[in-house]
């Protein structure tokens, strides 16, 4: 009786484990192509309660519109469907968390032509702010090309009726806030 309680056991924790995997993969999608197609509304709407919490969403969502266009640039994700790596899913005290990395090529264009020394000025910031050291300048596009691996950190609790949100780790004021939330345990687990 025990073996088959046990068995029994088992068979559900693997089970409800795939299925939340398996729930994770059209959010992460979903939130991906928020940032593809610039509906920001949907990032807002899906980042974690706490990113916006200082703010509004309608806030957040013109944050993020500057971030991809401005007077100076137009910022542009190059793949249309990245291949998307999943950790273990962990639940530390109740709250579910699973980081998601994937190559994530962005291209800036810029407003005005750049000169050398401007464009290696670019070049030098993007690397630093993009933390990777493949930036290239493109001259005939006026462009700087950033490949990088981006990384997710899925977060499902009761702060978010448990259903998975997200923080992204490309935008600092994002890991700041995920690093400030939460216990070393956590930060730990998932690699920061």
């Amino acid at each position: 009786m025990k073996l088959k309680l046990l068995f029994a056991f088992v068979f559900y924790s693997c089970f409800s484990l795939a299925q939340t995997a398996e729930s994770l993969k059209p959010e992460v999608l979903k939130f991906y192509e928020g940032h593809y197609y610039m509906d920001f509304s949907t990032i807002a709407d899906m980042s974690y309660p706490k990113i916006i919490e200082s703010t509004t969403k309608e806030a957040f969502a013109e944050k993020l519109d500057s971030d991809y266009q401005n007077a100076e640039f137009r910022k542009r994700l190059q793949l249309v469907q990245p291949v998307f790596q999943y950790s273990a899913i962990k639940t530390i005290d109740g709250k579910s968390f699973c980081v998601i990395t994937y190559k994530n090529p962005t291209r800036y264009f810029f407003e005005q032509k750049l000169d050398g020394a401007t464009a290696q000025k670019k070049v030098a910031e993007l690397k630093i702010s993009t933390k990777t050291q493949d930036v290239i300048f493109e001259l005939v596009r006026n462009s700087i090309n950033v490949k990088r691996i981006s990384k997710l950190i899925a977060v499902a609790d009761e702060t978010t009726q448990n259903q998975w949100n997200f923080f992204d780790l490309d935008n600092p004021d994002q890991e700041t806030i995920f690093r400030n939330l939460f216990n070393e345990t956590i930060k730990k687990a998932v690699g920061l």
